[in-house]
């Protein structure tokens, strides 16, 4: 995106906020207005303004899940990671079962140091969505910060199992066993992936680190 075109963007998402704006004056405890103005707000990188208007909508709807999980969002982006972890946990209560959520309740825990905690919850994840190729990528790469890199190996193997296609799960396994000194098992890996029509120049430096 050039700087004009970036910059007529923005004037854009400007405009769509002075319009809401007005709206919301007129119709105060609209939630669809108000969650379309904190989306916005997003856009501009006004992220307290988010977090404000999400948190009116809340007080306006307390079970309201689009306020609830992107406030989380809001809050993991400023790194407000307590806050973001009980609206996590508040929006889980009402919708257990829901990938984004857990992933993020899992990321915000490995923030604040949960570390036990986190791979809980990752445990979980895989277990409620066992063909779920970035369930198996999300815990590999926890994994691989806490140096288990055996788990990690034998999730990035189920994680290209169930999605062959993407070069990245294949080089982050590929550097696992880099890291543990299996350096033959590594070059067969890439070439296998080169046999499945992943691009051989993904793969060059990883090459160069396997000889």
């Amino acid at each position: 995106m050039t700087a004009v075109s970036a910059q007529t963007n923005a004037q854009q998402w400007r405009d769509s906020l002075n319009q809401l704006n007005e709206q919301i004056r007129l119709a105060p405890k609209s939630v669809d207005l108000r969650l379309r103005k904190a989306a916005v707000n997003i856009e501009l990188n006004q992220w307290d303004y988010a977090a404000e208007e999400y948190g009116r909508v809340l007080d306006i709807d307390p079970d309201n899940l689009s306020a609830l999980y992107f406030r989380a969002y809001v809050y993991s982006h400023e790194r407000h990671y307590d806050l973001a972890r009980y609206d996590y946990e508040a929006f889980l209560a009402i919708v257990p079962r829901h990938f984004e959520a857990q992933l993020g309740l899992a990321m915000v825990k490995r923030q604040l140091g949960r570390t036990s905690e986190a791979i809980d919850d990752l445990n979980q994840l895989v277990q409620m969505f066992p063909d779920s190729a970035m369930a198996y990528a999300a815990r590999a790469g926890f994994e691989s910060e806490q140096h288990k890199m055996d788990l990690a190996l034998y999730d990035w193997s189920e994680a290209i199992r169930l999605a062959p296609d993407n070069a990245e799960f294949v080089v982050s396994k590929v550097d696992v066993l880099l890291q543990l000194k299996r350096k033959k098992e590594a070059r067969k890996e890439i070439e296998s992936a080169i046999r499945r029509g992943l691009p051989r120049g993904a793969f060059r430096e990883w090459m160069n680190r396997c000889r």
